[in-house]
């Protein structure tokens, strides 16, 4: 996959989607609060990527009302949106290529929710490398998104992304790893302490790694 490539048709697709999107994700809100559910009291410093508009830190800010967040999202369209919230003024906005952009050091947990569904099993572990390397020893990776429930739903996804890809525009098609794939990737970025569990959606599940001290 040609990451350049798909990291344009991301950020075309979410500049297009920006005007309703709240209203698109508002069935995803409690599956967007399970990132904060799993993140511990001690929590200060977060890294968000492909935080969008910001729903997941609604909750998030009630719950830990002093923390600094960064967010990482291709899309100018939704961080503008996102400087709307009454919180923005607590976030460190990171618009670029989750690929390309430094993402900083020092985080307690890096958070993630329906967004990091278009990417092979290599560039997820080169990826999830990255987040590795920003978190805090003891540090907790936290994504909920979308999952490939078998190894032929994951090759379907990818043969039809091909077979589209050069399409103008583009369909936007999603490319989600099965949980064999995304635990591997996880593992070999590092992490240790995989755990699991129902996304609260149809297709969607929690993933909670840790970087050991």
């Amino acid at each position: 996959m040609d990451l350049k490539a798909r990291s344009l048709e991301m950020r075309e697709f979410f500049d297009r989607k920006t005007q309703g999107y709240d209203d698109v994700h508002a069935k995803f809100l409690e599956t967007k609060k399970l990132l904060t559910q799993s993140l511990p009291d001690h929590t200060k410093k977060v890294l968000d990527l492909g935080a969008g508009t910001g729903l997941e830190l609604i909750a998030l800010f009630q719950r830990f009302p002093d923390a600094r967040v960064t967010v990482v999202d291709i899309s100018e369209g939704m961080l503008l949106a996102l400087k709307e919230r009454e919180f923005a003024d607590r976030i460190e906005f990171i618009c670029g290529d989750f690929f390309e952009v430094d993402l900083g050091s020092g985080y307690d947990a890096m958070i993630s929710t329906s967004a990091l569904h278009h990417f092979t099993l290599e560039d997820k572990a080169r990826l999830y490398k990255r987040v590795y390397d920003s978190l805090n020893e003891g540090g907790l990776f936290i994504n909920c998104d979308k999952t490939a429930l078998d190894q032929s739903a994951e090759d379907r996804s990818f043969i039809t992304y091909n077979e589209n890809k050069h399409l103008d525009p583009p369909p936007h098609i999603d490319t989600p790893l099965t949980i064999e794939h995304e635990t591997r990737a996880l593992e070999t970025a590092g992490f240790t302490d995989i755990n699991i569990s129902d996304g609260k959606y149809p297709e969607y599940f929690l993933y909670t790694a840790k970087k050991q001290a």
